[in-house]
């Protein structure tokens, strides 16, 4: 506005001198817009006269046009500047919040001194999408027993990390202070106490809930005995150099669609040197590659397969590099969540 004020200004002031100029020459320039009224060039000082006030006053309502455009926009810009200020004071609240929940949440998931000594050969591979995570894992030790848990629950972000809380708590009544060890039997009175507490009755519109598999091992002489149960979920064992899936109940905890019916619990032997791996559908799931595809679970198993013989730690790290690498510049899709297990 201010541009074009200037150029018609501009145009203005050329085209006015030219057209004084234009009079006759024996005219005084101070007899331009002064007279008599018997003068032969009366009209032509009149036209002239008139031209330059409305020539002026255009020039200055233009002028004051420009002038109140500029102090909107500048105004305008001071109040988005305000609300930008604001928003961003208040994300920044919001971020705080989480970050202190993912203090909250690291603190109940079991720490690595644990992990270590009831499962001297692992990994763990724990990617949350965001600051908190839907995925969790959970360990516990009761009657010579070692439970190990990997679970994905509903969403991720804020409301998955709420269920992660509930459900670890859950697992640690039903374990530790109740005593009940069989995988089967505390998928089943998990799903319980979730839809309990979640008031998933009849007409109730939650679905929230998880998948996981759980498995429970047992030193049986040179042996260990094995008991899984998995919700959508299931655990893969090597043995012998080959690659086993066992396959959890096509429900999830918590309320399901069909009808809901008792875990399946599924038992075996592993001895020294075979491996467990248990995990959510995160890794699987993540799009990348040249195609932007996901990597899908018989990639996984491929790369799993490739590095069973390695150490847990090298493993580990194979497993971050290659989903590095397939995500590349691409947003992480979901929580990511693996546990390996060498017996």
């Amino acid at each position: 506005m201010k541009k074009a004020f200037l150029i018609f200004l501009t145009s203005v002031i050329s085209f006015f001198p030219a057209r004084i100029t234009s009079a006759p020459q024996h005219t005084p320039m101070s007899e331009i817009f002064e007279g008599d009224g018997d003068d032969q060039i009366v009209c032509y000082k009149q036209k002239h006269r008139n031209f330059f006030f409305v020539t002026f006053g255009l020039s200055v309502a233009l002028g004051l046009l420009a002038l109140n455009q500029y102090r909107i926009k500048k105004k305008s810009a001071k109040v988005l500047q305000d609300k930008n200020k604001i928003i961003e004071e208040k994300n920044k609240d919001i971020v705080d919040s989480i970050n202190y929940a993912k203090r909250i949440q690291g603190a109940i998931l079991p720490e690595e001194a644990l992990l270590s000594r009831l499962l001297p050969e692992h990994f763990l591979y724990f990617q949350p999408k965001d600051i908190v995570s839907g995925d969790f894992y959970w360990v516990a030790e009761k009657k010579d027993t070692v439970l190990l848990a990997a679970a994905d629950c509903t969403g991720h972000g804020v409301p998955g990390a709420f269920m992660s809380m509930i459900g670890n708590a859950f697992l640690n009544e039903i374990v530790i202070e109740k005593g009940i060890v069989a995988p089967a039997e505390v998928l089943n009175k998990l799903r319980e106490m979730i839809i309990g507490a979640l008031k998933q009755g009849e007409g109730s519109d939650s679905k929230d809930g998880m998948d996981i598999t759980l498995v429970s091992l047992s030193k049986n002489g040179d042996e260990t005995l094995v008991k899984f149960a998995g919700a959508n979920n299931p655990i893969w064992i090597i043995q012998s150099g080959k690659l086993r899936e066992i396959k959890g109940d096509k429900q999830p905890v918590g309320v399901s669609s069909g009808l809901a019916k008792a875990f399946t619990e599924h038992s075996f032997s592993l001895v020294k040197g075979d491996l467990l791996y248990l995990f959510s559908d995160g890794f699987a799931d993540q799009f990348g590659g040249k195609d932007g595809k996901k990597f899908r679970s018989k990639n996984m198993q491929d790369l799993v397969m490739s590095v069973h013989d390695q150490s847990m730690r090298v493993q580990k790290k194979i497993l971050t590099e290659k989903m590095d690498q397939w995500k590349s510049e691409l947003e992480q899709v979901d929580d990511m969540l693996v546990i390996g297990l060498r017996i």
